[in-house]
């Protein structure tokens, strides 16, 4: 029977991408998922297509994708967790080599965690998994020839198993997984990033991966007895997830619901959110988890430096802004009328979770506005950082983009090597501001409803042009700021006639010394330096280079 060598069902999170591209190398063959033909057919995300067109229509591009995969590929295929639902493609799959991966419930959750690219799985991990595996595991058996548990395994140790349950030979010589032996399938490809303590303060570290929920309660500890749950209105379900998840490992866990995006900046949420702690009975060995993008975690890093003078806190990042910038140092604080982050505190989170799932769902803008913050990164530290995004920019507005992980990653060590140096911004730290004195006045005379990658875009280009116009950087460095900023989407330009507004806006930023005005500026890519009290007029004229 022709078809492919080896066809691998079975849930969702249950590894059969890592499993089956593993098996291609061992057999010299190539490897297939039909979720990913889905995705490219369909030119959107699964969950984007559950969301505009429904599961049905999902299922009928699935059950094509499955058929077209079928009668092309002679390789390894996997096929998504929920194809077995479908009479025909179940008779499609008789007497081929179908082999089912299987793992338990507390295994399931450790590895979808904050995935809200999985719809099926969007409110209590737990339950839904449960109900979805009591609908599909008899069909699951059905189609398969073979079962191999997961739970506990190996990458290559499932592999293995699946190789001797078909009794198919592994190709000779060196086993490509050589130096991966040691890797767990609950932590496959995350990346620990070391944040120094510094100023009395205790080391924590950064993940970042897929599947990072089970790390959650490691974090937390068992000194621990109360848990709060900080999240936006928008990830509300989310949220509750994480609460029930927590509540269900003992934790007396609770979630405290705030406003969307900057609108949870103020001392009213703040004081909402103290008033629940208070109600709930939290103590100085309880924690608090912020859960949503860098709005959300800049309040739950607050509240949690105020609350009893500090308690522990655990950022959990959902957008590529929080998970390159607001999350990882330390920094928390609220807005004024005044201006933005003008209160706040100092107060390094106990860890970090940058589970890249959760970028999978985010809407392109705000994708887009993160990769901001990214591209600075590549400026006053990182040049490879801009070599990548210049390779391909498409890719760098998508998380599905080849050099994802790289990117964030990159840009995490970069703040966490500076801030490893100077948590107070004494001194090296005052570098990651680098566009940020503009653009705080762009967000204020928008009234925080501007993206805030959008803002630092116009700041960059603002700064780079200040840092020509008095000598410092060269003509082809600044104009590569336009260039790069440009080939992903970001902006440019603002509004010609809100200068007075927004230099009075200026006067009053943090790097502001009396009434001198500071800013960042390079003397090179990867060489910022600090440009204090320049000339009114080449202030003026830098601002007449970003006027619309």
């Amino acid at each position: 029977m022709s078809g492919p060598l080896i066809v691998l069902v079975g849930p969702m999170g249950v590894g059969k991408s890592t499993v089956g591209e593993l098996l291609a190398e061992r057999l010299g063959t190539t490897y297939r998922d039909t979720d990913a033909d889905v995705v490219a057919t369909a030119g959107k995300a699964i969950s984007e297509i559950f969301i505009d067109e429904g599961e049905e229509h999902f299922r009928a591009l699935e059950r094509q994708a499955v058929r077209d995969a079928m009668a092309q590929h002679q390789g390894v295929l996997s096929l998504g967790g929920g194809t077995v639902l479908d009479g025909t493609t179940r008779e499609l799959l008789a007497g081929h080599p179908v082999v089912y991966l299987s793992m338990d419930v507390d295994e399931a959750v450790k590895r979808v965690g904050l995935n809200t690219a999985r719809p099926l799985l969007a409110v209590n991990p737990r339950r839904q998994w449960r109900e979805l595996m009591e609908a599909r595991r008899h069909l699951y058996e059905e189609v398969a020839r073979s079962v191999v548990a997961t739970d506990e395994r190996t990458p290559e140790e499932v592999a293995q198993a699946v190789l001797d349950a078909l009794e198919l030979p592994e190709r000779t010589g060196e086993s490509p997984l050589s130096g991966r032996e040691n890797t767990r399938m609950t932590e496959q490809g995350t990346t620990r990033i070391q944040i120094a303590g510094t100023a009395g303060t205790d080391p924590y570290e950064v993940l970042v991966g897929r599947q990072l929920l089970g790390e959650l309660a490691n974090l937390i500890g068992d000194r621990a007895r109360r848990v709060a749950v900080l999240h936006p209105e928008a990830l509300a379900e989310t949220g509750e997830a994480v609460r029930q998840d927590l509540a269900d490992q003992g934790y007396e866990a609770i979630a405290i619901q705030l406003p969307n995006a900057e609108e949870a900046k103020t001392v009213e949420v703040a004081a909402y959110c103290w008033k629940a702690l208070g109600q709930t009975g939290f103590t100085r060995t309880d924690v608090i988890v912020g859960v949503g993008g860098g709005a959300t975690t800049d309040v739950a890093g607050f509240v949690a430096a105020t609350w009893l003078r500090g308690v522990r806190w655990i950022a959990v990042p959902t957008t590529v802004l929080a998970m390159v910038d607001a999350a990882v140092g330390g920094k928390t604080g609220i807005n004024t009328a005044e201006g933005k982050n003008l209160v706040g505190a100092f107060h390094p989170p106990a860890g970090v979770l940058c589970d890249l799932a959760a970028l999978d769902s985010l809407p392109v803008n705000d994708y887009v506005s993160g990769m901001a913050e990214i591209i600075k990164a590549g400026f006053i530290a990182d040049p490879v950082i801009l070599d990548l995004v210049e390779a391909d920019p498409q890719g760098a507005r998508t998380p599905a983009g080849p050099h994802t992980a790289e990117l964030i990653e990159r840009s995490i060590r970069v703040k966490a090597e500076v801030v490893s140096s100077d948590l107070k911004e004494s001194g090296l730290r005052e570098i990651l501001n680098y566009g940020h004195t503009l653009a705080h006045a762009i967000e204020k005379n928008e009234r925080y409803k501007w993206r805030h990658g959008a803002a630092v875009s116009i700041g960059m280009v603002f700064a780079a042009e200040l840092g020509r116009l008095a000598g410092r950087l060269d003509d082809a460095t600044a104009d590569r700021h336009r260039a790069v900023l440009e080939s992903v989407g970001l902006p440019l330009t603002y509004r010609g006639d809100q200068w007075p507004k927004l230099l009075e806006n200026m006067k009053v930023d943090k790097k502001s010394r009396g009434d001198l005005l500071r800013f960042i500026v390079l003397d090179g890519i990867g060489k910022p330096t600090v440009l204090e009290g320049p000339d009114p007029a080449v202030l003026l004229a830098a601002y007449g280079e970003v006027s619309a």
